[in-house]
């Protein structure tokens, strides 16, 4: 069942790499936080390169005016994400979230099957918003569209 506007966000834990590989629960990302989460079905795919991750890196000083955190997440090991982040002049403080064997991803009820391209499953592209925990605004892309998941979007859409 894919997450809805009022769900809590479902515990799992998620990886990343800052001074070492860090093993992070969602209640400690999420709580009393108001937070975008955007997810992507793989770093370094041409759109998730060109245009996704590009735009949230642009506005996130936008966010942050705002007082919102901003995460990228992908069934993507710890590794690539950070190679990624690297590659893309990530700032620091966006966060960048390995869902390596796909558990957040299913939590929210979000997969894909992108076994026609050799990738397995992968997350289905995406962006919410929550507080505190909990879903404000969900906008899942259509498959092979990038719509309403962007950072100009969601700068548009933020719930007052």
């Amino acid at each position: 069942m894919t997450i809805h506007v009022g769900d809590a966000i479902p515990e799992v834990t998620l990886k990343r790499i800052r001074e070492g590989m860090e093993t992070i629960d969602t209640h400690a990302l999420f709580d009393g936080r108001k937070v975008v989460l955007f997810a992507v079905p793989g770093a370094f795919t041409p759109t998730c390169s060109a245009r996704h991750l590009p735009g949230f890196v642009e506005h996130f000083e936008q966010f942050r005016g705002r007082g919102i955190e901003v995460y990228c997440m992908a069934v993507n090991d710890p590794f690539v994400m950070q190679a990624w982040a690297q590659a893309q002049s990530v700032p620091d403080g966006l966060q960048m979230l390995s869902d390596g064997n796909g558990d957040f991803t299913r939590a929210l009820g979000l997969e894909m099957d992108a076994s026609g391209s050799g990738m397995g499953m992968r997350c289905r592209r995406f962006a919410l918003y929550a507080e505190n925990g909990t879903v404000r605004a969900i906008h899942v892309e259509e498959p092979g569209k990038f719509e309403v998941s962007s950072a100009e979007y969601m700068l548009a859409h933020l719930p007052e």
